[in-house]
């Protein structure tokens, strides 16, 4: 249950605050001085305090009120307080405010306001105590992976990719296929590598063909080798890269692009590790850990007939499904630290340009965004206008969801529920995070 502490030294201000809370499910504690209320605070967790700005009869000052606050503010720093004051003490509580106390109330306060301040501050902290453990979470796990596996410096700080590393890393030791699958420019060849980096053919080589970027009539060749004469131009054998990858990896990207006659002969060589150059009867032998990635539907594909289902299944043993950048929001402004590293900083407003923007070439666009403002910044801080963004992209984001509500529309919802957040967000469909994300996007306050 929910917690206040009131700290006041009229016990009709108690009682009358403990009745008010314990109509609302709130569990009210009281203190009739500081020396009590820090010691019911040591024995017990509470979620918020309202403290009173005097305690000694005929003092009007504010100073024991103030150093009541800066008390729980040393033993207790994350914890809310409200101040009650009267109206003589009003600037210094301004001034409290501004040190880091959560809100004032003049007394009498307004049973309304009073109710409606404690309720969003105790879903605050409730939802900040709820952020500060996934973030604590996600950094143990994080900090496990480095520990246990090679990531060579991945930047992942959202969850979503977290998720994607963590099932790569797991797979890694095993020799079955892995198919990495995403948007283009999303770090599908990142992956791959993590990939080989902490699999048994560690050692070996590592070696990525963009099966999209070859001629057709040339695929085969490029996978399988050719001996002299193969085709026009073959003036001498060449190794493919299977021959190229043997006791390591080969990382084929866009597989999607594979021509039907280059599958057959793909699906010969996952299953039984032979294979024969173009223009060639001799049959070679080949080890190979064989990753494969593609931003295709390979599903739809299968059912249109232009990639063959038994591949498919082969390919598909472990799928890694790599979520776009803009799915990941969490990773932006890090993955442009890193792409910065060092040589300027981002301004305020590029932070908010970086984070509107709906990256449609992913973490591929973001490194060039910043490759391109680092070197036209006529100074050390990166301004929104050096992204040299599109101008629409902020539309393009809120397009992304038709149902996302304005900021009129969350600021009428929070004007009929009286400021009370979980009620906003009811009324809106929207949890409180959800809802004190928008807030915070749209700059309202409770």
């Amino acid at each position: 249950m929910r917690t206040v502490l009131i700290i006041d030294d009229h016990a009709g201000v108690g009682e009358a605050l403990s009745l008010l809370l314990s109509l609302h499910d709130i569990e009210p504690l009281y203190a009739a001085s500081p020396a009590e209320g820090l010691s019911q605070l040591a024995e017990r967790r509470v979620d918020l305090v309202i403290q009173d700005m005097n305690f000694s009869a005929d003092t009007t000052s504010g100073e024991e009120g103030r150093a009541l606050f800066h008390q729980l503010r040393d033993r207790h720093p994350d914890l809310p307080i409200i101040l009650l004051t009267a109206w003589t003490q009003l600037e210094q509580a301004v001034a409290l405010v501004k040190a880091g106390a959560a809100d004032y109330l003049a007394k009498p306060w307004d049973d309304a306001k009073l109710l409606a301040t404690v309720e969003n501050l105790l879903e605050l902290g409730e939802n900040s105590r709820e952020l500060r453990q996934s973030r604590h979470e996600h950094r143990q796990r994080r900090d496990a992976l480095r520990d246990r596996y090679r990531l060579d410096g991945l930047v992942a700080e959202s969850p979503a990719l977290l998720r994607c590393v963590e099932l790569a890393c797991q797979v890694a030791r095993s020799a079955a296929p892995v198919l990495i699958t995403g948007p283009n420019g999303s770090g599908k060849e990142r992956i791959a590598a993590i990939v080989h980096g902490n699999s048994a053919v560690a050692d070996g080589p590592f070696v990525a063909v963009n099966c999209g970027a070859l001629p057709g009539d040339l695929i085969e060749a490029e996978l399988f080798g050719a001996d002299s004469g193969a085709y026009t131009g073959a003036a001498r054998a060449r190794e493919g890269r299977f021959e190229s990858a043997d006791g390591g990896t080969l990382f084929l990207d866009e597989i999607g692009n594979l021509p039907l006659a280059g599958q057959v002969k793909l699906l010969r060589v996952l299953e039984t590790g032979r294979f024969e150059r173009l223009g060639s009867s001799r049959t070679r032998q080949t080890t190979v850990r064989v990753i494969s990635a593609t931003n295709a539907d390979l599903r739809a594909m299968v059912r249109a007939g232009t990639f063959r289902e038994d591949l498919y299944y082969r390919l598909n043993v472990i799928e890694v499904a790599l979520p776009g950048l803009a799915e990941r929001p969490q990773d932006i402004l890090p993955l442009a630290e890193f792409f910065l590293a060092g040589r300027a900083t981002l301004g305020d407003d590029a932070r908010e340009a970086l984070l509107a923007h709906a990256w449609p070439g992913n973490v591929r666009e973001l490194k060039n965004a910043i490759e391109r403002a680092a070197l036209l910044t006529s100074g050390r801080v990166i301004a929104a206008a050096d992204l040299a963004l599109p101008a629409a992209s902020t539309l393009n984001a809120a397009a992304r969801n038709l149902d996302e509500p304005s900021r009129e529309v969350v600021l009428a919802a929070l004007e009929a529920a009286s400021g009370v957040v979980s009620r906003a967000a009811q009324s809106l469909g929207l949890s409180r995070q959800a809802l004190y994300r928008r807030m915070e996007r749209y700059g309202l306050d409770a």
